[in-house]
């Protein structure tokens, strides 16, 4: 059986996770956010669910009063589940005892609506409401199972088992008389229940939770499913996961079920299945990923675009699809070694899970635009948001996946940080943390990403040689160990450390000029600035009175001045006539002006703005 406090415990593969135990982010950038969310999100997660009547349909469930006072969406449920599984990284981490009573509490008005034979859904099965099962395209009970499962992992790892565990496992082993070899032959609509199931397999060590898994990821593509507008494509019944090239379809449905699948083929053996999964992730990076790390290009149905399909102004990019391709590109890492993985999941931190809540811990972004043609309005704080495209960060929405999937990821993030091995410590993501394993202790000190030196420092070491390898990111060309040029992918070195050693890695954050793929219509002829991880964007407060951002053309260079990044560009002047197609260009307005860029993730913290992250070049010039 496995304990390591962290969300994803493989039994096998090429690197070990460390979890909450052994790694603990000190202050500095994400130690920040995770306190936030630790001091302010869970709390207003918490009262949005009171105050919306989601958490209330347990106690309606229990004294009988479903379906009329039932509330929120059907996956309403799955929302408490997250929130419970944050409470429970959370008390893992700093055991913090009031958090823990508030858990308690949640999970025994949970505990009261579960039904004799482990089902627990508030949404199905009871007189009034549809039957159980009954809608396995749109119902989410599977679904629902997942995330109340992942909870109960979490608790597993940081305490032991308790309640919510007996709730979770009741659940499961329903699940498995309901869906097993000689049950029904379906799948639900929205994966999650996967590596749920494979991860309680991992916990308890019941095999019937890892075959399950497995039963369900080789049912999805055979067409179980009912076609529906957007194509079975949309929840990944279109074509067998072993015969996929690419993810497609609803983004945060692939990524889950990809995560699912590799969780499948580690356990199993099973090298077909994870080189699937490997071969769809690495075209779906080179083809239908936004420079952020962001995943979803159509708003329609939440789903991926295809091949190059990356519009700017409709990027979706959901949050939640975010944490999706973290949960997929660190079991693949596990899995594989293959810094690539790291480096997609800096870029998806750094750019889609900091941008998203806002910097008081409550309000949100659901979706993660690279242009914001339009300033929008300030969404008031005690009001649900309707939609989820919101111009600005919104306190709670019709459907919250995002804010409750995010007080997870960010409970659970130092997990993400090391991996060991055999040979030694790998580290992945760069903050300032300290990490213990075996006999061994280090400490890193960085104010990364605003600065390029990562100094590790040796607390404890053995009397043996071993291997300390740090993750030279792919942007970082002419980074230097110890003073020492090396080269991105791995930095590896190997000897016997003393107390007191110090290793820096140096990465250059000098501001530097991307440009898109030319098969990427929607951008051809412009530019992005990056400066190490983080993506960079020009938002209008910044710009001189009357200057229109969409009119913005600016030269392929970009100038870093005491800790301020510009590029120089002007603005252009239409044709003045009503027809916005004609012969020539547009007009080139007098004189040139300094704009200044900042992180996308500090986006629309200063109130209503535009916003572009992709900037047209003067006269179309790429070079």
């Amino acid at each position: 059986m496995i304990t390591t406090a962290t969300p994803a415990a493989p039994s096998a593969g090429r690197l070990r996770p460390l979890g909450l135990r052994e790694v603990t982010l000190r202050p500095g950038f994400w130690q920040q956010r995770q306190d936030t969310n630790r001091t302010a999100s869970i709390a207003h997660i918490e009262q949005w669910l009171e105050k919306a009547g989601w958490l209330g349909n347990f106690d309606a469930a229990a004294q009988g009063r479903l379906p009329g006072d039932r509330r929120g969406r059907e996956f309403s449920d799955t929302e408490i589940y997250k929130l419970l599984e944050a409470m429970s990284w959370e008390y893992g981490r700093t055991g913090d005892a009031e958090l823990e009573e508030r858990y308690q509490a949640i999970v025994r008005r949970v505990a009261a609506a579960q039904e004799a034979d482990g089902y627990l859904n508030t949404n199905f099965g009871r007189p009034g409401q549809q039957p159980r099962y009954s809608d396995l395209e749109w119902g989410h009970e599977l679904y629902s199972f997942g995330h109340l499962i992942q909870a109960a992992v979490a608790r597993a790892r940081v305490s032991g088992p308790d309640l919510l565990v007996q709730i979770a496992v009741r659940a499961a082993d329903h699940v498995c008389d309901m869906f097993g070899p000689d049950g029904i032959t379906s799948v639900c609509g929205h994966p999650e229940i996967e590596p749920a199931l494979a991860e309680l397999y991992r916990v308890t060590g019941e095999r019937r939770y890892l075959d399950q898994a497995r039963l369900f990821v080789e049912r999805r593509g055979h067409q179980v499913l009912a076609d529906i507008e957007f194509g079975r494509s949309y929840y990944q019944d279109d074509v067998p996961i072993r015969d996929a090239d690419v993810l497609r379809g609803h983004a945060v449905r692939a990524t889950y079920l990809a995560a699912g699948a590799v969780d499948v083929a580690v356990e199993t053996g099973d090298t077909e299945l994870l080189d699937a999964v490997t071969r769809q992730w690495h075209r779906t990076v080179a083809r239908r990923t936004h420079l952020t790390g962001g995943m979803g290009s159509r708003h329609q149905d939440e789903a991926l675009g295809e091949d190059f399909m990356l519009p700017p102004d409709r990027a979706y990019a959901e949050t939640c699809a975010a944490i999706g391709s973290v949960m997929l590109s660190w079991r693949l890492l596990l899995a594989h070694g293959d810094p690539a993985y790291a480096d997609l999941i800096e870029r998806t931190l750094f750019n889609v899970i900091a941008t998203s809540p806002a910097d008081d811990g409550r309000g949100f972004f659901y979706t993660n635009t690279l242009h914001q043609r339009v300033p929008g309005t300030e969404p008031a704080p005690d009001v649900l948001v309707p939609r989820a495209a919101s111009s600005l960060r919104a306190p709670w929405f019709a459907v919250s996946c995002c804010p409750t999937n995010l007080a997870r990821t960010y409970a659970s993030l130092a997990a993400y940080l090391a991996t060991v091995d055999d040979d030694g410590l790998q580290i992945h993501q760069y903050a300032a943390a300290s990490i213990s394993f075996r006999d061994t202790a280090v400490e890193i000190d960085t104010n990364y990403p605003d600065e390029g030196r990562i100094a590790v420092r040796i607390l404890e070491s053995p009397d043996t040689p071993w291997t300390l390898s740090l993750r030279v990111p792919q942007w970082a060309a002419g980074a230097t160990l110890d003073g020492r040029p090396v080269v991105p992918g791995w930095a590896h070195l190997t000897r016997r450390f003393e107390t007191g050693d110090v290793v820096v890695l140096e990465l250059p954050l000098q501001p530097r000029i991307t440009a898109p793929d030319p098969r990427i219509d929607a951008i051809r002829g412009c530019v992005a600035v990056e400066r190490g991880p983080v993506v960079l964007c020009a938002e209008s407060v910044d710009l001189p009175a009357g200057v229109d951002l969409n009119a913005l053309r600016v030269l392929p260079h970009a100038e870093e001045r005491d800790g301020a990044v510009t590029v120089t560009g002007h603005t252009v002047q239409p044709p003045a006539h009503g027809w916005p197609y004609g012969i020539g260009p547009d007009h080139r307005t007098a004189g040139t002006l300094d704009i200044p860029l900042r992180p996308y993730h500090r986006w629309a913290r200063r109130g209503p703005s535009t916003m572009r992250v992709w900037l047209p070049l003067a006269d179309g010039r790429t070079e």
